[in-house]
């Protein structure tokens, strides 16, 4: 498992778990609860802030908010033409 805010552009993960009960109640408020579906949409410049999407919507989340976020990464297959 992983940070959100470790997670690349792109890819695409499972919400597992959160690192503090204070933002969990936020966090699941805007749709981000554990065993949701996650894809990092862009990142900013500085890494700060993320967008995201989750439960069908675009959600920007500060860095340290997705710091709190630990998810499971889907590793696509990689398919062989031989």
């Amino acid at each position: 498992m992983i940070r959100l805010s470790a997670l690349g552009i792109g890819k695409k993960a499972i919400i597992r778990s959160f690192e503090e009960d204070d933002i969990y109640l936020k966090l699941m408020e805007m749709g981000c609860v554990p065993g949701e579906l996650v894809e990092v949409q862009k990142v900013a410049l500085f890494g700060d802030p993320i967008s995201i999407t989750v439960a069908g919507y675009h959600l920007s989340l500060r860095k340290k908010e997705a710091d709190h976020i630990w998810v499971e990464e889907i590793l696509e297959k990689q398919t062989s033409l031989y």
